[in-house]
């Protein structure tokens, strides 16, 4: 049996960032938190943390974290049973979902699909937002319950479902679209090339994809200004800074950007990684989500969904 008191300790190592913050979390010693850890590490006979400036969790750790949050949901939905959701003695009691959630998801149709269920039972997100093609990590470390992500395989423990695709488009604003083409209209990639990009972030690689997928080009060259929130991102290409990737829900609220070369697009595929066995809250999410994608975006070739 695995000792609640040193599962605890584990876990809050790892979610206030180290040995001290955790023993103050908990109102404990530092030795005490270091023991029962230890205890934990000896009783599964294999290290469970990396200690260092900044402490992180082994494969085998990562697999305890995501148990310690199972339970806790689970926890959570049993008392709420057993007192028939009646609020707690310190007022209404809440539950909190952690997920990990690409920018262009969180506000174009996962928020607006999930909020009334969130608030119908009182449920709390913690989101961590990164690249669809990075998000799995915080699931696979046990960081969140379920994340939004490209990658269509199911990682150990889990499920992913297809929710559906989100389309790109490559826009600019009008003056930086003409910059962009020869004296007859047609498109240059040189003159593109020679115009700044707008990046998300350094994992976004959506522009890389447009141009190898359009113009046969393979990690070109080309000046870069990264703006890491989407309304900056988009407002940064509105001012002619540049050009960028664009989903196209958000371009119906910037009539005013052009594509680059009409027609030509990138699709991402978008899929829910989850725990194989939910709590009934976490179930609840997991409705939701698909629900919202499947009204929201585009649906999966069948081709991509039977990966």
């Amino acid at each position: 049996m695995l000792d609640a008191r040193q599962l605890e300790a584990l876990n809050a190592v790892i979610e206030h960032g180290g040995f001290g913050p955790a023993a103050k979390a908990l109102s404990l010693t530092l030795a005490a938190v270091s023991l029962r850890i230890k205890s934990l590490e000896d009783t599964l006979g294999q290290r469970l943390l990396v200690r260092g400036k900044q402490v992180h969790a082994t494969p085998a750790g990562q697999a305890l974290l995501a148990h310690v949050k199972q339970v806790r949901l689970m926890e959570a939905d049993l008392l709420d049973g057993l007192q028939g959701g009646a609020p707690s003695k310190g007022g209404v009691r809440w539950q909190s979902l952690s997920v990990a959630i690409n920018a262009d998801s969180v506000a174009g149709w996962f928020l607006p699909g999930v909020a009334a269920m969130l608030q119908r039972h009182r449920l709390l997100l913690d989101i961590m937002i990164d690249d669809q093609d990075h998000t799995h990590s915080a699931l696979k470390s046990g960081d969140v319950m379920g994340c939004v992500t490209a990658l269509s395989t199911a990682m150990r423990g889990c499920v992913a479902e297809p929710l559906g695709v989100m389309r790109y488009r490559c826009v600019a604003a009008p003056a930086v679209a003409q910059r962009c083409r020869t004296p007859r209209g047609a498109v240059s990639v040189h003159k593109l090339l020679a115009q700044p990009a707008i990046i998300f972030n350094r994992k976004d690689a959506l522009q890389d994809a447009f141009l190898e997928q359009h113009f046969g080009l393979r990690q070109p060259h080309y000046p870069r200004h990264f703006a890491p929130a989407v309304e900056a991102f988009e407002t940064a290409i509105e001012l002619g800074l540049g050009w960028g990737m664009v989903p196209e829900q958000h371009l119906t609220q910037r009539p005013e950007l052009q594509e680059i070369l009409p027609g030509a697009t990138v699709d991402v595929v978008l899929y829910w990684q989850h725990w194989a066995h939910e709590s009934p809250s976490a179930q609840r999410l997991t409705a939701a989500v698909k629900a919202a994608a499947a009204q929201r975006l585009r649906p999966v070739p069948p081709s991509a969904g039977a990966d």
